[in-house]
């Protein structure tokens, strides 16, 4: 069985997103629930990792301490070199702002602002100019497909259409990784083969890495390898 850590390829770059002994429990009651127990994960440019698992298996818990979002009970997750956890919360803010994209299930775009809007925010809170943000988002919404659409709001776009803008955001600022919850959840399947293609694509010319925790199978095949969280423990799947 090939190893959970690295898979069958031999990496030469240094991990982008990495998590040592990570573990996760809470207190209900008198007893202590395990969600998480000792994972041990690397993530390395331009990989595109699944997650899949059964629901309450603890993939959200995982996505959101890679993503800084919640605290591990034991362990570290470490991303572009800092330890999230030496960190205070806002040096965390600014590392994820610079380092990491985020791509829900549910878009998530600010409804009274207009695609290209949408896609500068992330710019715009690290202090990038008006200017260079919409140059920057604007060339992104045209890779994506969506020259087109720039002063369009989240209403006025398909599904298809918001969950691209969403993608964007997640890639302006030039992230190692983006983190993607369910992406083609609420997608039809011509679509979602269309975001698929689109994170195939990303990767092979940003080198951006990518996890996808989801239920599609079809999607999970599509990545370079695939994790099953099961009792706790990333498993070859």
């Amino acid at each position: 069985m090939s190893n959970p850590v690295k898979g069958d390829r031999v990496m030469q770059d240094q991990a982008v997103l990495s998590c040592r002994n990570l573990s996760k429990s809470y207190d209900e009651g008198p007893q202590s629930v395990v969600v998480l127990d000792g994972l041990q994960l690397e993530l390395h440019p331009g990989e595109r990792l699944a997650i899949v698992g059964s629901s309450g298996s603890g993939k959200s818990t995982l996505l959101n301490m890679l993503g800084g979002l919640d605290t591990p009970s034991t362990g570290s997750v470490w991303l572009a070199g800092e330890e999230l956890s030496a960190l205070n919360e806002k040096q965390r803010g600014l590392l994820r702002n610079r380092a990491l994209g985020f791509v829900y299930q549910f878009h998530h775009l600010l409804p009274e602002f207009t695609a290209l809007e949408n896609v500068c925010m992330p710019l715009l809170i690290g202090k990038t100019s008006i200017r260079e943000a919409r140059e920057r988002a604007t060339a992104l919404l045209e890779r994506v497909g969506l020259g087109h659409r720039l002063s369009h709001k989240p209403a006025e776009l398909s599904g298809g259409e918001r969950q691209r803008v969403a993608v964007a955001r997640a890639l302006v600022n030039n992230p190692g990784v983006v983190l993607l919850d369910e992406p083609t959840g609420n997608l039809d399947h011509h679509t979602a083969l269309g975001i698929q293609d689109l994170i195939k694509e990303l990767s092979l010319s940003s080198r951006t890495a990518f996890v996808v925790v989801t239920h599609d199978l079809e999607l999970a095949r599509k990545m370079d390898r695939i994790l099953r969280l099961e009792d706790g423990k990333l498993v070859a799947n």
